[in-house]
């Protein structure tokens, strides 16, 4: 996907590859793309802990619209499980509360063989998930016990890159919704230990990689460049999405544009298959991006029209 805007109209849009440090939130990492693109319409596809580092994925200004377009997004990592302790947060951050022995690593590929495919996994109590109305972490630092229910995650690789106790290095590729902390916590209690993550980082999201992202420039002494970087919100997008693109003109974008029913628009005919959503681009003008269309079970309608191109 190419970083030109030649055809893209808005340039305070867009999307933004960002290599975030550890030791930062997520929310903060963005400071300075707000202050280097002058605005406050910015946000990403996913949380990355404080302690973590790597891919963030930002979106600006009317591609806040489309992060639900990656809710479904494989994620990739690189993480370090720390054998002997095991911390209320699940990382370096948090307190010791159990301790375990340094397993062998037979154990640890005996254990690993658990954990690839659809497994249940119950989330961190360190997580900002509901429970009962308010964020599971809220519930922890009180010192309560929110009950996190098991649910269904995808483990799609996991493999060891390195052993050296008591850390190991893993890759894993996993379904949106899975939880790398809870996972290097049941690897360990698999293989007769306790572990917490010492490092993480995430190395890609869906077709997105690290290796293509900007690192984050400091604020301090001026305002940081992410112009050159960020992405058109055009038709590269959806396909990398592997979403379907329409293309109108004349009549049937007005229809569009003013959301008249989508039988009026004959282009709208041609979306099959199981995606749940589309593009709709200008056809003279094939990178500007009017709306989106999103299925609902098996009907589509609209999701956002965007009446300014």
């Amino acid at each position: 996907m190419t970083a030109s805007n030649r055809h893209w109209k808005n340039p305070t849009a867009g999307l933004l590859l960002l290599n975030k440090p550890p030791g930062l939130t997520s929310f903060d990492s963005l400071n300075g793309v707000k202050k280097a693109l002058g605005t406050g319409k910015v946000g990403h596809t996913g949380t990355l802990d404080k302690f973590a580092s790597g891919l963030l994925v930002v979106l600006v200004g009317r591609g806040l619209k489309l992060i639900p377009l990656f809710d479904n997004c494989t994620k990739e990592y690189t993480a370090t499980v720390f054998f002997g302790e095991e911390t209320d947060t699940l990382d370096p951050e948090g307190d010791v509360i159990a301790r375990g022995k340094i397993p062998q690593r037979e154990e640890l590929e005996a254990a690993l063989e658990n954990f690839r495919g659809e497994i249940l996994q119950s989330p961190p109590a360190y997580s900002a998930i509901h429970v009962q109305g308010r964020r599971a972490y809220e519930l922890a630092r009180e010192g309560k016990e929110p009950e996190m229910k098991k649910r269904p995650v995808t483990i799609h690789e996991l493999g060891i890159l390195s052993w050296t106790p008591p850390e190991m290095r893993i890759r894993v590729l996993v379904s949106a919704g899975t939880y790398i902390r809870s996972l290097a916590r049941d690897i360990a209690l698999a293989a007769g230990s306790r572990a917490h993550l010492s490092a993480l980082e995430r190395t890609a999201v869906g077709p997105f990689r690290l290796e293509d992202a900007v690192d984050l420039q400091p604020v301090e002494g001026g305002s940081p460049n992410y112009t050159d970087t960020l992405r058109p919100l055009d038709r590269d997008l959806f396909e990398a999405l592997s979403l379907p693109c329409i293309f109108i003109d004349g009549e049937e974008e007005d229809d569009f544009i003013h959301g008249r029913p989508l039988e009026k628009i004959p282009a709208t005919g041609s979306l099959v298959g199981t995606e749940k959503a589309a593009g709709v681009f200008r056809k003279s003008e094939p990178n500007v991006l009017l709306g989106v269309l999103k299925r609902n079970n098996e009907k589509w309608g609209y999701g956002h029209v965007f009446a300014d191109n």
